[in-house]
């Protein structure tokens, strides 16, 4: 429901990304729909911060490997139908011709009559699968102040690493318009106020809806173009100088600390994914979960039993430091360290779990040693497995092995010792 004499919002949220760089988590989900941080999915970070932003009219446009996508977001996110509020997933309908979605921008383009039907005066397009806290509401304010068509959440990040984003140039007059867009520079130009730094893209953007309506509907007939709300879309609104850039410092979380303010990751990758998990498990978390006036939504798993320790033993005690243990969890005299254990998650006697992500249902032999990997859904890990000691060994039994040392068991693998 729109805040009482402001404008009218509709939320869009893009999730059909294919995800091939976190393969194999997504083998047989859609990126939106890996498991995060113990009880979560990626998808609901984006959805906590546009229901926070009390942004309650959501569509969701889902297209790749979508099952579990559209059954989560179907089964966590009921919204009062009273007072005409929804999260619905959409999936690729080829409504318009033949074609499934052709990038993000097609996405939009397939779907305008969800905003037709809505006839919202901002549309706020976001992605679902980034870790971060972000009041959109604030940004909505800022691009109506700014008279822009278009508008692009930005972070800072390092000159160093621009290398490895999308950069925008502002215009050194203006620092809120945006000049243009650079993919992955080496010489970039510093920021006016600060020149050690530059902006990255989130792939969060606000739009006026009748411009976004033109945009999406000319680059359709584009036949050079990837169809894409980054690579096409934005650049276009920057060569009319009508793209303004909302810089994420400015946003203000309630319940915020220091330590979390500005915290955003980009999972794509499994290294990233890993990396993001670990912000969660120190004595002062990077990423703080523990928020509660700003809460990361999700199934509230109250049908499950609490977390159980049990073996007090010498040489036979369950303990976890430095760990998330979700519902359902059972550690009988093992230790657990720097781990994040999703639901129902057993680990038996004199095993060893360090710095180590477990999904869902994952069961753990007795004298297992387990090392900087992660366990997919419903994997066995017999009596004696060693995973993460010896990366040849691993990868002789088809896990993925990262450059930096990550091992993946997929879903469904059957493990041997």
């Amino acid at each position: 429901m729109p805040n009482r004499g402001g404008p009218k919002i509709l939320a869009i949220v893009l999730a059909g990304g294919e995800g091939k760089r976190l393969m194999p988590l997504t083998a047989d989900r859609a990126k939106p729909a890996v498991p995060f941080g113990g009880i979560y999915r990626l998808i609901d970070f984006a959805l906590s911060n546009l229901v926070n932003s009390n942004y309650l009219h959501i569509v969701v446009l889902t297209q790749y490997k979508s099952h579990s996508l559209d059954r989560h977001v179907t089964t966590t996110w009921r919204m009062s139908s009273l007072l005409g509020n929804y999260v619905t997933p959409v999936p690729a309908q080829q409504r318009v011709g033949k074609n499934w979605y052709l990038g993000s921008a097609d996405a939009i383009f397939q779907s305008l009559n969800l905003v037709h039907d809505e006839k919202p005066d901002y549309v706020v397009v976001v992605g679902a699968d980034h870790v971060y806290r972000m009041d959109f509401a604030d940004m909505v304010d800022a691009h109506i102040a700014s008279g822009a068509k278009a508008s692009v959440a930005a972070i800072r990040q390092p000159i160093s690493l621009a290398d490895q984003f999308g950069v925008i140039d502002v215009d050194p007059q203006n620092p809120a318009r945006i000049r243009a867009f650079l993919e992955k520079p080496t010489d970039p130009q510093g920021l006016p106020d600060s020149p050690d730094e530059v902006l990255a893209s989130m792939g969060n953007y606000v739009f006026s809806t009748d411009a976004l309506i033109e945009a999406v509907t000319r680059d359709a007939d584009l036949e050079d173009s990837k169809h894409d709300m980054g690579g096409d879309i934005i650049p276009a609104f920057v060569e009319r100088g009508e793209a303004f850039v909302y810089d994420f410092k400015d946003n203000e979380i309630p319940g915020a600390e220091d330590r979390d303010r500005g915290y955003w990751r980009d999972v794509g990758t499994i290294d990233s994914y890993f990396d993001a998990h670990m912000d969660l498990v120190s004595i002062h978390p990077i990423f703080n979960l523990y928020n509660d006036r700003w809460p990361i939504h999700t199934t509230s798993g109250m049908s499950l039993p609490p977390a159980k320790f049990v073996h007090g033993s010498h040489g036979r005690t369950g303990t976890a430091v430095d760990s998330i243990v979700s519902p359902g969890c059972i550690i009988s005299g093992a230790t657990v360290s720097h781990s994040v254990l999703s639901p129902i998650v057993v680990v038996r006697s004199f095993s060893d779990i360090d710095s180590s992500i477990l999904l869902d249902g994952v069961k753990v032999g007795r004298s297992c040693i387990v090392r900087r990997a992660i366990i997919d859904k419903d994997v066995t890990l017999p009596e004696g497995t060693h995973v993460g000691i010896d990366h040849d060994a691993d990868r002789a039994r088809g896990f993925t092995v990262t450059d930096s040392g990550i091992v993946v068991v997929g879903k469904g693998t059957v493990v041997t010792p």
